[in-house]
């Protein structure tokens, strides 16, 4: 967990900080970090890791016992330009007994970002705290069909990100590149990219409310969500004109 306070450390005389301040840097870590606009650049982070006898805070200390957790420091060196700089301070109580350890419990923080993400697609776009089912095993059902949807639509947003120049068949049907093709217009610069899957990608997050100008950062989440939405609905109906047409 990563953790803001300061917490007294020790015999109560210190606190973290404090016993932080004297331990060497043990390793250097290196990530890719993408400012607000989607810019991708890297941060060099400087890790620390000690174990630590951690107090209760001082109103608790009769409910609660001390505790001897691994507190790890990753903390980038200088003020980078264009985002805010990294500056982790996680608490665990897994071993962590080289840097190589340390690192691997950076790797699973950095996760987080991605778990709360799906979650608001599970929670915003789909709404899953609104359904009026009343057992276990329906609700359990709906919820397996929502997470589905939900792995999808945040996989078309990072495929966006990190898989650019891929194919529109790796993501989409031959009769979503048509309706998109139709429903939102190539305009003379963007013909060269029309064979991308971000090209298709960014046409439903315009079906979403993108705007999609030169200075937008990448389309989010919930952009993706609204436009795979209204192009489902869409692809549904058409579904259905044909049908009809064909009988």
């Amino acid at each position: 967990m990563r953790t803001c306070v300061d917490r007294l450390a020790g015999n109560g005389a210190h606190t973290i900080a404090d016993e932080m301040k004297e331990v060497r840097i043990k390793g250097l870590h290196r990530l890719a970090v993408r400012d607000d606009k989607g810019n991708m650049s890297e941060a060099v982070l400087e890790i620390k890791y000690c174990r630590i006898h951690v107090l209760p805070p001082i109103g608790k200390q009769k409910r609660y016992p001390a505790l001897d957790l691994t507190v790890i420091y990753a903390q980038e060196h200088g003020a980078p330009k264009g985002r805010k700089r990294i500056d982790w301070k996680l608490i665990t109580d897994l071993s962590v007994r080289s840097a190589k350890d340390a690192v691997e419990k950076l790797n699973w923080y950095a996760m987080r970002w991605k778990i709360e993400m799906f979650h608001k697609i599970l929670k915003s776009g789909c709404k899953a705290e609104d359904s009026k089912l009343r057992t276990a095993e329906r609700l359990a059902n709906l919820i397996s069909v929502f997470c589905i949807l939900s792995w999808r639509v945040f996989w078309m947003t990072m495929m966006n990100r990190s898989a650019p120049e891929a194919p529109p068949t790796l993501a989409l049907t031959d009769m979503e590149v048509c309706l998109l093709d139709h429903l939102v217009m190539d305009g003379a610069k963007n013909r060269s990219h029309a064979k991308m899957l971000s090209h298709y990608l960014i046409k439903i997050a315009r079906l979403g409310g993108y705007l999609a100008r030169a200075s937008d950062p990448p389309p989010g989440n919930m952009i993706m969500w609204r436009g795979l939405s209204r192009l489902t609905d869409i692809e549904f109906g058409a579904t259905i004109g044909l049908k009809i047409v064909g009988n």
